[in-house]
Order: C-alpha cells, then structure tokens, then sequence
C-alpha cells in the first residue's frame, strides 16, 4: 500500500476539510480570516487609487483564475481557452508564475524544458497548447518578454493572474469547482483569498465545472470527463490517450497517484469509469524526488501535471498510464468571450500548432 500523506499533508486536508462550513475551528480561525481581508483589501486600495503602478501590454489579456484556495480547474481552462482562441484566429501566449520552479526571474518554457525548472503546470501548459509559455513572478515582466520572443501572439492568458493587479487585463475568467464559495469565509477560516464580488464586473466571466457549485453569480458550464488513458512512453511521444486504453482497465486494481490540491475528483474520475482505485494522495505540486507507489504495484495512473515529473529515463518497475482530462466551456462561454475582445490581429496564422515531436495538437 502506498505510504501514509506526512503530517504536513494531513493537516492542510483537515484545515480544508473545514471550509466546507462553520465549525469550531473555521470559527477559531475568523481573527486571522479578517487580517487576511484586511491586508487584501489595501493592497487592492493600493492599485486602484494609483499609489502601486499597473501596467497594459500592447495585446490584449485574459486572466484565469480563482476566488477559492486550491485547484479549482485553472490548468484545464486555460488550455481550453488557448484552444478556441486558436480556433477564432487568434495566436495566444500564456504567462505563468511557475509554482515550485527551481530557476528565478523570467523563463521560457522550452518543449525540452523540465518541470523542476520552470514548474509542472507551465510544462504541461505548453504541451499540451503548444503556445509559447514564459514563466515569472512579475506577470508584466512575463508578459513583455513573451511579446518580445514571440511577436505573432496577438492575446496573452494569464494562468493563476486573478489576484497579480499589477497586470491590466482585458478579460477575467473566474473558475469554480464543486465547492463553489465553501463556506463563504477568507483564508485561512474559509477557502477564499477574496470575497465574492456581489455582482460581476462588465468583463468578467464565471466558469463552473461541477453541476453542484454553487455561488450568487451567473456563469457558464464546463464538460469535465476522462478521454482516457495512455502509457507513458507514448505520452512522451506525443501520442494521444484513448478511452479503449482505459475501458481495459477497468475492474482492475490500480494505484492512483495525484500530486494536485483536490487528488479526491481524480480518484472519483477514474472510479466513475470502473477502475478498482488504490488511493495515493500527493501533496499539490509533490516533486516526485522519491516514487510514491509500491514496487509490488502491476499499474499506475497518474495525471498529466504529474506525468511531466515523470521522465522516461527514470525506472519505474511497473506499468505506469496517464489519463487525460477531456474539459471543454459550454459554446455560449466562446460566444460571450469573443465578445469582449477585439478581432484577431490581420494577418496572424491560425495553424495548428504542434508537439516537442512535430506532432500536430488539436
């Protein structure tokens, strides 16, 4: 069996466990919630009123984001909005901060890249979009320096930008998942880094991925589902995951391995799709310095932002698959989008783009 979640890790699932409502320590933990507000809302005060600077890139950007702590879908969206941008015209750039990354400042993510330097999610960003991706803290600096190397990219996805107000932005993308609010409450009584505005904003947009979020605002349904399964190997080669792939593992037992800040909606995933789950919950972002799962393990199913910790000149004494999320907006999403963005620059190329290998990505 997989080796018990640290402490660390026990711990941070209780304190989230409790934001589903409004216990003893969701309610012990208010003194610091309002704290938290308050240094949030004078370093908004701040931006507003001029005193910190903010800066415009020359195209136009999209911020996706979320109000609640944890994964709540941005990775996915991202890659969907990269998707339809393409689709309608448009040559996107993404910026990203890069989480855990061991280099400093502003990176390009290369095809050849690996994830401890420029971190997992802006890895599997570009292979899976194959949109140039460039990697800081400083979102402007990013920005800049995305336009600078790639000049044909005519609109700019901020990935986890909803709260850096030092880019100006076009368009904000707010995602939810099942939790939808929680329990209303701000970090860390509560899983919100900021209130829920009591009405959107001309440019903003809500996205939900789960039929049970719940939230005051209106918004848009996304389509969240396996596409299946590939081994590794091939997923390095840049070949696609197949539902037959995961149809012949059902009623199998399989180690599930998720280094993600909601590992429970892949296991309930691949359960929904008749896999016999062993549960092995990684810290979000978990380095893979050491393999999580058993030697005596006959299969493992990671995901994809854990498979690019996974190079192929590791051993792994086992049969190890990646599922792919299949993730898509409602088209009424694509419609109001486009709607609050200029047309796609004359001229720019809407081929599609390829893999590391030269593969074409749909």
């Amino acid at each position: 069996m997989p080796a018990a979640a640290p402490l660390r890790e026990r711990l941070a699932r209780a304190l989230q466990g409790s934001w589903n409502g409004r216990g003893a320590l969701s309610t012990a933990l208010l003194p610091a919630a309002w704290g938290f507000a308050a240094i949030a809302a004078l370093r908004r005060r701040l931006f507003v009123h001029g005193v910190r600077e903010t800066s415009r890139l020359p195209v136009p950007v999209v911020v996706v984001g979320n109000l609640v702590a944890g994964g709540a879908g941005k990775t996915p969206t991202v890659i969907a909005i990269a998707a339809l941008l393409r689709d309608h015209g448009y040559v996107p750039g993404i910026v990203s901060r890069g989480y855990g990354r061991a280099s400093t400042g502003v990176v390009a993510v290369a095809p050849d890249a690996t994830a401890a330097r420029v971190g997992d999610e802006p890895l599997l960003l570009q292979r899976r979009t194959g949109a140039p991706v460039v990697v800081g803290a400083d979102r402007v600096a990013a920005g800049h320096a995305l336009l600078q190397a790639h000049p044909e990219v005519d609109v700019v996805l901020g990935d986890d930008g909803l709260q850096h107000l030092a880019l100006e932005r076009d368009v904000e993308v707010i995602v939810f998942d099942e939790r939808g609010a929680g329990n209303g409450r701000l970090l860390p009584a509560g899983p919100l880094r900021e209130r829920v505005p009591a009405r959107l904003g001309p440019r903003q947009l809500v996205l939900y991925n789960a039929a049970t979020a719940t939230t005051p605002l209106p918004g848009f349904m996304a389509r969240r589902a396996l596409a299946g399964v590939v081994a590794l190997a091939d997923w390095w080669a840049g070949k696609a995951p197949t539902p037959a792939a995961l149809a012949a593992l059902r009623d199998r037992e399989v180690v599930a391995v998720a280094g993600l800040a909601r590992p429970e909606r892949f296991f309930d995933l691949l359960r929904a799709n008749g896999l016999v789950v062993v549960e092995c919950a990684l810290g979000d972002h978990d380095d893979f310095a050491r393999l999580p799962w058993p030697a005596s393990a006959s299969d493992v199913v990671v995901t994809e932002k854990d498979a690019v910790k996974l190079p192929l000149t590791r051993a792994f004494g086992t049969r190890v698959w990646v599922a792919q999320l299949d993730f898509a907006p409602e088209a009424a999403f694509a419609t109001a989008l486009l709607r609050l963005l200029p047309p796609p620059r004359a001229g720019a190329s809407s081929a599609s783009p390829t893999d590391p290998h030269g593969n074409a990505i749909a």
